[in-house]
Parts: structure tokens; C-alpha cells; sequence
């Protein structure tokens, strides 16, 4: 017999190592002989993004094009740390260290800008598409190719620090401010579980994330599909099964991952809510698009069978053996 069920989850996470743990980022600014900006930051690139956001954030900051940016990270001979690429932090600590570290190379590019137009101060210049110019004429301007030919004997470049609010809590009285900022997500979730067989199919899913401000809304549709499928993996097919310390599922072939199959397309809904602490309001969603999904499909799981699956995953076998135990000897 196939019974549906819905289940709703909501989650809230904190970005960053949290609890008075250090947690800084460091980003420096260069400009290269070619007119070009060089990037360079230890943020490393995991498969969450972490590459494309920065040269958003630089680029924005900067008022010039992406193509204009060089980025340069994972390289400890010539970046600067950048803390771990873990605890959805690098959107938020490394984005906030690279739009400082571009502001204050703007200042630096007015100083030079100053000097080649032949101005007393830097007040009322305009940087835009690599080039700057004073406010009320734009046709007298320099561009960065200049300044990089002009000043070639220099280097030019600024580099600037950001360090995450976070407070240890205290022990006695479990009060403090750990993390610094925090995202919410929820997800609902509409399953069919076969009641002979056990198995458990998704039917529709809808998950709501709050992401500050989008940076780059399909990266952020991606990561949360991305997070769904893990969530489901973790709930419903993977399993190392440890037995006295070992691990048994070893292999792929043991080791069941959802696939293409096991999953569905996503009711993806982002909610933008700017987190004024954070690089043009954008933060971290690496890990809150996997926490509330598996408390969904075990809601959604009680919803259909009105029996609670409290030992994951909740493989076919488990959930048969939880529906036979649901019954009283007298039904």
C-alpha cells in the first residue's frame, strides 16, 4: 500500500568557527602591469563558488568588469591566509577582507590619479571601467593601464584584514554570542512510502533559504540542490555501518548515494534579507541547504506511516521493521 506524507523542517545555522575561536581572513590587492587587478586570497575553491563570488565582490567594489580581475588563491607561496574553506564562512569573512582590501586600493589608485591629472586632492574622483576621472569631466581621465605604465617602478597594492564577531560562551550560564551572522532555512517535503516494501520516493520538495543578499542567485540555486541531495543521501541511503571501529561499507557498491533517479527538481525559494556586517549583505549557505532536509523526510515519513523513524538511514528494512513493531498484538 503507498501512503503520502508531508514534513516540514526548519533550521537556523551560524557562519564561521564560532565561540571566541578566531576567525579572520586576509586578501591583498595588486595592480599588475597590464592594467589589470590581481586578487590574491587563501580562500579555497571546494566546489561552493568561492572563486566566482570574490571576483563579483572585487568587481563590484571596484566599479570594473570581471574580466578586468585576476584572482589568485590556494597558493600559499604568494596568498595571504584566508582561513578554511569550512563553517560557510568564505562568502562572509574572505568577501569582507577583499571589499576592504578594495576600497582601500581605490584610495590608493585616486592618490596616483591625482598626481598624472594634475589635481590638488582626491575629492570628487570617479573610478569606473578601469579608468578614473574627476566628476565633473569625464574626458579627462587615466585609466588603471596608466597608472600601472606611469608608476611602473612601484607596487601598488592594499591589503586589508576582517575578522568575524564571535563571543565564547560562557560555561555556567550557556549565554553569549557564539556565531556571527546566522541563516535560516526551512524545507517541506511530500513523500510515498511503500508500506510492503519500504521504500521511500520524493514527490515534491520546496526549500526556502535565506541567503543575506544573492550574489549569484544560480549559484545559489545550485548549492541548495546540491544540499537536498546530500540531505537525502544522509536520510534515506548512506550508511559507513561501523562495527567495532571498522568501516564495513567500504566501497561504492556498498555504500548507496542517491542518484538522478532518487532525487527531483526543487521548489527553490530565496530569501534575501541583506546582513548589513556582510559583503554587500551576502552570506554563507554551504551547510545550511543540508540541515533541515532529513528532519523533513522523517517528518513527511511519520506524516504517511504515524510511525517515528529515530535511527537513520531509514533504509526500507528498518521502516517495515518499524511498521510490523507499530502494531499491538491485539490488531
Amino acid at each position: 500500500m503507498i501512503k503520502r506524507g508531508k514534513g516540514l523542517a526548519i533550521s537556523y545555522y551560524g557562519t564561521g568557527y564560532g565561540n571566541g575561536y578566531p576567525d579572520v581572513s586576509n586578501a591583498r590587492v595588486r595592480l599588475n602591469d597590464d592594467g589589470k587587478v590581481y586578487i590574491f586570497v587563501g580562500g579555497t575553491e571546494v566546489g561552493q563558488g568561492a572563486k566566482t563570488v570574490f571576483i563579483q565582490i572585487a568587481a563590484e567594489t571596484l566599479n570594473i568588469s570581471i574580466d578586468e580581475i585576476m584572482l589568485f588563491s590556494e597558493d600559499t607561496s604568494n596568498t595571504p591566509d584566508s582561513g578554511t574553506a569550512a563553517a560557510s564562512r568564505q562568502t562572509y569573512n574572505t568577501g569582507n577582507a577583499i571589499k576592504k582590501a578594495c576600497e582601500k586600493f581605490i584610495e590608493e589608485l585616486k592618490i596616483k590619479a591625482m598626481e598624472l591629472l594634475q589635481l590638488d586632492s582626491t575629492e570628487e574622483l570617479i573610478v569606473s571601467n578601469s579608468n578614473i576621472y574627476l566628476n565633473s569631466s569625464e574626458m579627462n581621465k587615466v585609466s588603471f593601464l596608466d597608472i600601472a605604465h606611469y608608476f611602473k617602478d612601484e607596487l601598488i597594492e592594499s591589503q586589508a584584514s576582517f575578522t568575524a564577531h564571535t563571543v565564547e560562551m560562557d560555561t555556567e550560564t550557556g549565554q553569549g554570542e557564539p556565531y556571527w551572522p546566522y541563516t535560516f532555512s526551512a524545507c517541506e517535503v511530500e513523500v510515498e512510502v511503500n508500506t510492503l516494501t519500504g521504500i521511500v520516493s520524493i514527490v515534491h520538495a520546496r526549500f526556502a533559504q535565506d541567503v543575506g543578499k544573492a550574489i549569484n542567485p544560480s549559484m545559489i540555486e545550485g548549492q541548495i540542490d546540491g544540499g537536498f541531495c546530500m540531505g537525502l543521501g544522509y536520510c534515506l541511503f548512506e550508511d559507513l555501518n561501523i562495527i567495532e571501529g571498522r568501516i564495513t561499507n567500504d566501497k561504492f557498491s556498498k555504500y548507496l548515494l542517491p542518484t538522478s533517479m532518487d532525487t527531483i527538481d526543487i521548489e527553490k525559494i530565496i530569501i534575501e534579507d541583506p546582513e548589513s556586517t556582510a559583503p554587500f549583505g551576502a552570506k554563507g549557505i554551504g551547510e545550511p541547504v543540508t540541515i533541515p532536509v532529513a528532519p523533513a523526510i522523517l517528518n513527511a515519513i511519520y506524516d504517511a506511516i504515524k510511525v517515528r523513524i529515530n535511527e537513520l538511514p531509514a533504509t526500507p528494512d528498518k521502516i517495515i521493521k518499524a511498521i510490523n513493531n507499530s502494531f499491538k498484538p491485539e490488531d
